[in-house]
């Protein structure tokens, strides 16, 4: 067997590898946490609440579909575990700094809605909570690399949820990308 460096060894280290992976996490592994304690629950009978099953689309789909636009204009890997290379402010960045993660938390909200289930409704509010102080602790280290041209955009563009009456998006001073200093 061959084992390239940076590949877990054992199938223990490659699952502990695999639900580190917060996408895994979110769209696998929470999923089939929450459905499996409602089919317990529910005495192997669950009841669902189809209607919500459009917000896991949304969710999911904007994770991907985000990931997709930012890959190819910022480089850098998944979360912040290899820094971007440029600063993207256009797209959906323009109107939120967080699209991604964001998406993250309308899917598992999505997935409580739909199981109807307080587990569900809480590991969504844990969640969300734990995505607020990542991206505290994913800007700090942003405005360390990019300086004043990532303040800027902080104070210009929200968070999390973008304005809905805003017609245009937000200009940033520095133009769509900025190299790091």
């Amino acid at each position: 067997m061959i084992v390239r460096p940076d590949e877990p060894a054992s199938l223990s280290d490659r699952a502990i590898a695999f639900a580190r992976s917060t996408p895994h996490r979110t769209f696998i592994l929470y999923p089939l946490a929450v459905l499996l304690a409602k089919v317990i629950g529910s005495g192997g009978r669950p009841r669902f609440r189809w209607q919500y099953v459009p917000l896991l689309a949304w969710g999911y789909l904007q994770y991907r579909l985000v990931g997709e636009y930012r890959r190819p204009r910022a480089g850098g890997g998944s979360g912040m575990q290899a820094l971007p290379e440029l600063m993207v402010t256009t797209g959906p960045y323009a109107y939120m700094r967080n699209p991604m993660y964001l998406a993250h938390i309308i899917f598992l909200f999505g997935l409580a809605l739909l199981t109807h289930s307080r587990f569900a409704f809480l590991l969504a509010a844990t969640v969300a909570w734990w995505f607020n102080e990542r991206v505290e602790r994913d800007e700090r280290r942003l405005e360390e690399l990019w300086g004043e041209p990532y303040r800027t955009y902080k104070a210009a563009v929200p968070r999390w949820i973008p304005w809905l009456l805003r017609v245009a998006p937000v200009e940033s001073p520095a133009g769509a990308c900025v190299r790091p200093e």
